[in-house]
């Protein structure tokens, strides 16, 4: 692979919000071509994960086994402070069930790798950052519907099963195959690595799309409320997640990755699920929290690099 490929494919994956952004607006104006998507969902988000899994090499998880202590910690933090703040942020705003639901499954994901590519634009630990989204996603096919059901279950019925299976067959399988795939051919998988990110952004990009062609009726009604609710959820995840990496006398880099890390969820995991398992109307908190999340970690990213540079 050229050098010139890697740095068209690096510039297209790390603006994938633009893509995101654009490829929203299209399905919104046009939303037939992009509701033949809908089907190949699943299938979507499998390779999603099976393109980050090639990204993952031994050394992350090697990280994992000497810091123990800091991934407990991080994970922790993942799985109750952001499931416990949707569920207040939806009373708050009186949500409908269906909208509360997806908020609560939004903030019961798991972490997302885009938050790697943010830490490490930050200055932040990124060898953190890949241990903890690591643990969290393959702790996700219990954690993720078990929080859920706790919940919200008074709200709506949540299939707890059916999400583990789909969470299993979707998330932690392919991202284990993914994994397999670069330890088996691994200098093979080295020269064409950057088009696996790439890859896995073009389908976030498709799911994206998906969820605003499917309810493009029903935006305009309901799209502020939402919006101002994911902004919310998302400052509050990464506030508390830098306080709790302070509260501990974490390394400032390592403080900057927990409050990246807990602002920004797998919102397209949220998407499937939502869509698979209670509706359209579900999937409206995850599609805003892929804007917000991407958008404000992207600015602390870009500040902390500054600040990193100022001080050196």
């Amino acid at each position: 692979m050229t050098a010139f490929l890697k740095q068209i494919l690096s510039f297209y994956t790390r603006f994938f919000v633009l893509w995101v952004l654009l490829f929203g607006v299209l399905a919104y104006a046009c939303p037939t071509p992009f509701l033949f998507l809908k089907p190949g969902m699943k299938g979507f988000f499998a390779l999603t994960m099976f393109g980050i899994g090639v990204v993952l090499k031994l050394s992350d998880f090697k990280h994992i086994a000497t810091h123990p202590r800091i991934v407990l910690i991080g994970v922790c933090a993942q799985f109750t402070l952001m499931p416990f703040g949707a569920f207040l942020i939806s009373k708050l705003f009186h949500f409908p069930d269906e909208i509360a639901i997806g908020l609560i499954l939004t903030g019961a994901a798991p972490g997302a790798m885009t938050s790697n590519v943010l830490s490490y634009l930050a200055k932040a630990d990124t060898a953190y950052s890949v241990s903890l989204t690591t643990v969290s996603t393959l702790l996700c096919p219990l954690l993720t519907p078990g929080l859920t059901l706790v919940l919200a279950d008074a709200k709506m019925d949540v299939p707890f099963w059916g999400m583990f299976a789909d969470v299993l067959l979707t998330v932690v399988l392919p991202l284990l195959a993914g994994f397999a795939l670069r330890y088996l051919m691994n200098r093979k998988i080295e020269r064409i690595l950057p088009v696996f990110p790439a890859l896995s952004a073009t389908f976030i990009i498709f799911i994206c799309a998906l969820v605003i062609a499917g309810n493009r009726d029903t935006l305009p009604t309901v799209t502020f409320p939402i919006l101002l609710a994911g902004i919310i959820l998302n400052l509050y995840g990464m506030s508390t997640g830098y306080g709790v990496a302070a509260l501990f006398r974490m390394h400032p880099k390592q403080r900057r990755t927990l409050s990246i890390e807990i602002g920004m969820q797998n919102a397209g995991l949220g998407v499937v699920l939502a869509m698979t398992h209670f509706g359209d109307n579900a999937t409206l908190p995850a599609v805003f929290f892929v804007f917000v999340c991407i958008i404000t970690a992207s600015l602390m990213s870009t500040y902390w690099q500054y600040k990193e540079k100022s001080t050196t």
